[in-house]
């Protein structure tokens, strides 16, 4: 894991010209800083795992056990104007809409539910191998992260696999991709325990470029370890982007530059 970060870190802060002294090497993916739109309210408890947003309604779960929710959130203000509560025991990760429902992962033990949306009811489970991280969807898959470079496509019908797709940056597999967005024909991934957010090809894997969002976790100012950049929303009828994190107290409206984008 430490390994992995420290991989695209060193890769990211390569010298050029250190770079250009390795012909064979991958050209590294642009790094951008967004720029910030504008600040709303965020639960500082959120320990947040998912983040999205679904006929123009915030969703977000959360994770930790005995603390894992799914929830409706009013942009404005922060509050929670609905929420359902995770089975005891599972640590809860990520969700992404799909038709009329809600879906959501949980870490450990390969169990997923169905969530009626907007009231949140549970209505069935599913299940999955390995571990469940994030996921977001294409329009015609959900996609599913699991910690590894590797992000699998589910048939939303069966919620079965029916492709895979290894994520590398600079010729490298890329591991620690967590929460998910699908934005304008790319796959954006926050990278754990980093202030990076990757957006990927989702047609060749590769970081075609990199969300740097190390002005917004500074402006935060939290001194615990676990209190990282996640949660990637994106408002796909007024192409709006919004990004938090764990236990932050401010959710952020950003853009990135023109010639980023």
């Amino acid at each position: 894991m430490i390994r992995a970060i420290l991989s695209l870190a060193f890769a990211l802060a390569l010298p050029a010209a250190a770079q250009q002294a390795v012909p064979s090497a991958p050209t590294p993916p642009p790094v951008e800083k967004p720029e910030l739109v504008r600040a709303f309210p965020h639960d500082p408890t959120a320990f947040t795992e998912g983040l999205l947003i679904a006929d123009g309604n915030l969703y977000e779960s959360t994770g930790r056990e005995g603390e894992s929710v799914i929830r409706q959130v009013d942009l404005t203000t922060g509050k929670t104007l609905r929420h359902a509560t995770v089975p005891d025991g599972l640590f809860g990760e990520g969700i992404v809409a799909w038709g009329p429902e809600l879906r959501s992962v949980t870490w450990h033990g390969g169990r997923g539910f169905r969530w009626s949306r907007p009231a949140l009811k549970r209505t069935g489970e599913w299940r999955y191998e390995g571990e469940g991280w994030a996921m977001t969807d294409d329009g015609h898959h959900i996609i599913l992260s699991d910690g590894t470079p590797r992000l699998r496509f589910l048939d939303p019908a069966t919620m079965k696999v029916v492709r895979t797709l290894d994520v590398t940056v600079n010729g490298r597999p890329l591991k620690n991709l967590n929460e998910l967005e699908y934005i304008d024909g790319q796959i954006w991934a926050n990278v754990w325990m980093t202030p990076y957010i990757v957006r990927i090809d989702p047609a060749t894997g590769v970081v075609a470029g990199v969300v740097d969002l190390s002005d917004l976790v500074a402006r935060e100012g939290l001194t615990d370890r676990d209190s990282v950049a996640n949660g990637i929303a994106y408002d796909r009828v007024k192409h709006r982007i919004f990004v938090t994190g764990k236990n932050w107290p401010e959710l952020f409206e950003i853009r990135l530059p023109k010639a980023a984008r």
